[in-house]
């Protein structure tokens, strides 16, 4: 078992996701049930299957856990591009810094997960 709160993947992951709360706060009321929804749950699955896989009790499991959560900020750098072209945030640049740190950390945990064999 690793203590997760010493995972710089983790503290990155909450920090994401901590961002991406904020930035849902500003897409139109009408997406409620739709895109805020999706993108919260996707970008709030990063940090806590981190979490739960440093529980595991092997590499092979918590590579397990390290894949859904790299699975999920793909769903979370999908989600930007649907809000993005469908135009419900206009200002762009936020969505592309949040893009650039979303590709970030998906490349660390595909990195993280291949060291974990």
């Amino acid at each position: 078992m690793q203590n997760f709160r010493k995972l710089n993947i983790y503290n990155r992951a909450i920090g994401y996701c901590t961002e991406i709360y904020k930035f849902s706060t500003k897409l139109p009321t009408s997406e409620k049930y739709g895109l805020i929804s999706q993108i919260r749950r996707a970008a709030s699955s990063i940090p806590l299957n981190i979490s739960e896989g440093a529980g595991a009790n092997s590499n092979k499991e918590f590579s397990l856990f390290v894949s859904y959560a790299y699975r999920s900020a793909n769903e979370v750098l999908t989600c930007l591009e649907l809000i993005k072209k469908l135009g419900l945030y206009k200002a762009e640049a936020q969505i592309e810094s949040l893009e650039k740190e979303g590709i970030e950390l998906s490349r660390m945990l595909y990195t993280f997960l291949k060291k974990l064999g």
